[in-house]
């Protein structure tokens, strides 16, 4: 794609402002926001990933990852507000489910350690996890509010504050990885997902792109389980004081 045909298709991003100031949804100076922010965030990455891409060095790797990582955990503060720690519990798990995943990815020859495979991948994965978490985190506080007199009956019948917060872990638990088991049950049927149409669109055999897409299925849900799993069990505590009571 060259740039005027990019700059022609750019013309699709006035179609959900004119719907925003039809309908009075207030989303126009958002949207413009965040088009401007794509743009200006992935041009920098360009130039980032084209010099990273030449040094070939791992120590680079793993630091733009790292940097990946924590604008991950920096992004789930506002969904998780009220937890104490909740960037740092954001930052652990994230990293633990990244380094499972990626690790059974390298070892097992899926992709090679090198910056054009492994950024792009870690990349996903991160997101993925990000997204996990924050609904985590959402689920726990509306939960702990909602369910505050069933928590309360249950440390009164001597229930520690986990066996008393049992059932709202798994419920954010579950409800946190839903999306990702329901998007890769529609997989080739109702979606052409983004690294495999990529892959096609560059002239990869279909079949080629099949398998890449089913190992990205694989680790996206392998490490948004890990890492929401963690991020849960590490943040639950916060809505507890020193004496087992639940916070108001």
């Amino acid at each position: 794609m060259d740039t005027i045909s990019l700059v022609i298709a750019s013309v699709l991003i006035l179609i959900p402002i004119f719907i925003s100031y039809k309908e009075h949804l207030g989303l126009e100076k958002e949207i413009i926001i965040s088009i401007v922010r794509a743009i200006i965030q992935l041009i920098i990455v360009g130039y980032v990933l084209d010099v990273i891409f030449g040094l070939q060095k791992p120590i680079y790797i793993i630091v733009l990852v790292l940097i990946m990582v924590i604008n991950a955990a920096a992004n789930t503060k506002k969904r998780g507000a009220g937890i104490e720690n909740v960037v740092f519990i954001s930052f652990i798990s994230i990293v633990v489910g990244t380094v499972v995943t990626m690790t059974v990815l390298v070892i097992s020859g899926a992709i090679e350690f090198t910056p054009n495979e492994v950024i792009p991948v870690a990349g996903m994965v991160v997101s993925n996890s990000m997204v996990a978490i924050g609904l985590s985190y959402r689920n726990l506080n509306n939960a702990f509010k909602n369910r505050r007199v069933e928590v309360e009956v249950k440390l009164s019948l001597g229930a520690d504050t986990k066996e008393a917060s049992k059932d709202i872990l798994r419920e954010s638990i579950k409800l946190a990885i839903i999306p990702t088991i329901d998007s890769a049950k529609t997989l080739g049927i109702v979606s052409l997902p983004g690294m495999m149409t990529g892959l096609i669109l560059a002239g990869t055999s279909p079949l080629i792109a099949i398998k890449f897409q089913i190992m990205v299925t694989f680790m996206i849900l392998s490490a948004s389980s890990v890492a929401t799993m963690m991020a849960t069990y590490l943040s639950y505590k916060s809505f507890f004081n020193e004496r087992k009571q639940l916070k108001i």
